[in-house]
């Protein structure tokens, strides 16, 4: 097989030079062929590998709408807020995005949700704030006008994907069958929501949906848990939409909003493990082809039939941390020697 050179590599591997720091981080390769199974080493310098964000590679955000994509495919949580009040909605807002949330939907139907929404914007302008269960074009311009960054529905609304430039925000339509994936997607929607996806096969809907539609960016919706983000987005969801189970209504009604922060700073805490974990798989994904030379400083040795379990074998913080790091995967098992 053909050496490849080390720029050819890193133009293979990392089309966003933010991927390391290194000047040379891959130096060159060579075939692993004591496993029948697809075998091959890696060889990193030392402190050279950098966790990659998969969305730097597509764009740089550039408008408001490309902004909030990359804010969902980043944090990996949608947080729906409905409350009794405004006075409530906000209180609970201010516990969700101090616990770490960096998206947040505020529910149509709140009272005031416009002053809401409007406030919110205001005081978190980093934040991607926006509005859902929005039904028909009025509804969408008004909250656009109160500053809302994303708009999402649980239907297609034709209305609003006319009315909403390029880039002026981000609208989210629901969509529940192969039929109507398609067609917001053509129609120009770069993100879809599956809804009501408990009620459609949870976690198997999606890994079944994403089959035939692997290009279109998807965000699973309606009874999630914050035990189930990893599952949804190893199967190809780009984000979850959490609800009751960040704004818990006991605590709402008992106005116990340090609940609320924990909530939301664990889903926040398990939504970026899943975000890392689905990059690093698409990293390796990139790489296992490829076979690499030895670097004498950290040598890292891969056996996988899996190769999303490959990818579990071997963190940033091992690479950071570690002098030397051999990590194995064999039969979906990871055994650190």
């Amino acid at each position: 097989m053909a050496v490849s050179s080390s720029n050819s590599l890193w133009a293979m591997a990392s089309p966003n030079s933010s991927f390391f720091s290194s000047r040379n981080p891959f130096i060159s390769i060579r075939p692993s062929h004591s496993c029948s199974k697809l075998r091959s080493c890696f060889y990193f310098k030392q402190n050279s590998f950098k966790c990659s964000n998969e969305n730097s590679l597509s764009y740089s955000p550039n408008s408001v709408a490309d902004k909030v994509l990359t804010d969902i495919r980043n944090s990996g949580i949608i947080a729906c807020l409905r409350a009794q009040s405004a006075e409530i909605a906000i209180e609970a807002a201010h516990a969700a995005l101090r616990g770490g949330i960096s998206v947040l939907e505020v529910v149509m139907s709140n009272p005031g949700v416009l002053e809401v929404l409007e406030r919110l914007v205001q005081e978190y302008p980093s934040k991607s704030i926006g509005v859902g269960t929005v039904l028909d074009g009025k509804d969408a311009k008004d909250a656009m006008k109160s500053g809302a960054k994303f708009l999402m529905g649980p239907a297609i609304v034709k209305d609003i994907l006319d009315d909403v430039t390029r880039g002026q925000a981000l609208y989210i339509p629901g969509v529940m069958t192969p039929t109507e994936i398609l067609f917001a997607f053509n129609a120009g929607a770069k993100l879809v929501k599956v809804y009501p996806v408990s009620a459609l096969g949870g976690v198997q809907y999606i890994a079944a949906i994403r089959k035939p539609f692997p290009h279109i960016p998807m965000v699973a919706s309606q009874g999630i848990t914050i035990d189930s983000i990893g599952d949804y987005i190893s199967q190809g969801a780009s984000s979850v939409v959490l609800s009751d189970a960040i704004f818990n209504k006991k605590a709402l009604d008992q106005r116990n909003f340090d609940t609320i922060y924990q909530l939301a700073h664990l889903a926040a805490l398990r939504g970026n493990e899943a975000v890392g974990r689905k990059k690093q798989g698409s990293y390796f994904r990139r790489l296992l082809p490829l076979q690499y030379e030895r670097d004498k400083r950290t040598e890292v040795s891969i056996c996988a039939d899996d190769i999303e379990a490959a990818s579990f074998a071997v963190t940033r913080q091992q690479f950071l941390l570690a002098p030397s790091i051999r990590a194995t995967c064999k039969s979906k098992k990871l055994r650190d020697k």
